[in-house]
């Protein structure tokens, strides 16, 4: 199972789109997150983005562990994004 995301850790799409709060500019990403069958972890990562990525054992853990590496990231260096989010699909098979 694979899910997109999207809550109050501001995980949304990698295209950084800003919004004013408290004179500080946030930025937003899209985070997959998968449970690992073996670990029973959450286990989260920012699509293109190198480096962004982390695992918790609830989802508020992992929500709290990619808050604090995009932070670390983003306050190393100006970040180049390799893909851009786009979304999710469904595939059925017979």
């Amino acid at each position: 199972m694979v899910w997109v995301y999207q809550g109050a850790i501001g995980l949304s799409q990698p295209n950084m789109g800003s919004v004013q709060s408290h004179h500080e500019l946030m930025k937003t990403f899209t985070a997959i997150v998968e449970r690992d069958s073996e670990t029973h972890l959450y286990v989260g990562y920012v699509p293109g983005f190198p480096g962004a990525h982390s695992q918790g054992e609830t989802l508020d853990e992992l929500q709290e562990n990619l808050r604090e590496v995009i932070e670390m990231l983003l306050e190393d260096e100006e970040v180049l994004f390799e893909t851009e989010f786009i979304g999710t699909q469904q595939i059925v098979v017979q």
